[in-house]
């Protein structure tokens, strides 16, 4: 296997489970230095452990991104310990549906923090050192990689405020896109339809079952599949940018 990214430090959050860690997986597996951002240590520890005996250099630091302290000491920790920073996929998040209506408050606060403040504060943090890092070698370019959805473009019932976290992460990455263009800093956005992930187990038994009767029979994507994307995305020439990348199951046509 080509090791594209030999060389290169990536900063994945949301790396317990899901996407994060098969992004982890991927990048580790092209070269890249990785380090695990997430809540759960333990699942971050044995995760650099089963990397680092695979020869990748992989370090854990436990990390709620929704405060601001934390996330930015994940990147500070990356560049402290590997000497810099080339890609970060800004992929923690949470998806908790349910009608507008009587909604608790508490679940729009959780997706906004998370969703939409964790993943600023993340790149706000990030940009001065993956622009540092586009100026020299070994790649000349770095990489900010925000996971979207595909609730990031189609607003649906019953998901009001997770579409607007989504378009909201569909939005600030354009901006971000276009302003830092020149300087080969690329912001790319992924949006994944459903994946077979720990997502759906954070929602009300109501909301399960709504998922159930619109995606019960449907083969979901993999973790891996996204992972794939995502390394497409970065492992790209220097004069390439993907901005975007929706990503859907064969047969799911919303």
């Amino acid at each position: 296997m080509t090791r594209q990214l030999e060389g290169t430090v990536a900063l994945v959050t949301g790396a317990s489970s899901g996407i994060g860690e098969a992004a982890a997986r991927a990048l580790a597996a092209r070269g890249a230095a990785v380090v695990l951002a997430a809540r759960r240590m333990d699942r971050l520890k044995a995760l650099a452990h089963e990397l680092q005996d695979g020869d990748a250099a992989a370090l854990a630091i436990e990390t709620d991104v929704t405060d601001e302290a934390q996330a930015r000491e994940a990147v500070e920790y990356a560049v402290r310990e590997l000497g810099r920073l080339d890609t970060v996929v800004n992929n923690a998040g949470v998806m908790l549906l349910g009608p507008i209506l009587d909604a608790p408050l508490e679940e729009w606060e959780r997706m906004i923090d998370l969703n939409l403040k964790g993943l600023l504060y993340v790149a706000h943090a990030a940009l001065p050192h993956l622009l540092k890092a586009a100026e020299g070698e070994p790649r000349r370019v770095a990489d900010l990689v925000n996971i979207s959805s595909v609730a990031g473009r189609v607003a649906r019932a019953g998901s009001g405020v997770y579409n607007l976290t989504k378009h909201g992460v569909g939005a600030f990455s354009e901006s971000a896109r276009q302003e830092l263009a020149g300087r080969h800093l690329r912001v790319s956005l992924v949006e994944p339809g459903a994946v077979d992930t720990e997502l759906p187990t954070h929602l009300t038994p109501a909301a399960q079952e709504q998922m159930l009767r619109r995606f019960g029979d449907l083969e979901r994507l993999q973790a891996s599949d996204i992972a794939d994307a995502i390394l497409y995305i970065v492992t790209r020439p220097r004069h390439v940018a993907v901005n975007e990348i929706l990503i859907r199951p064969t047969e799911q046509t919303g």
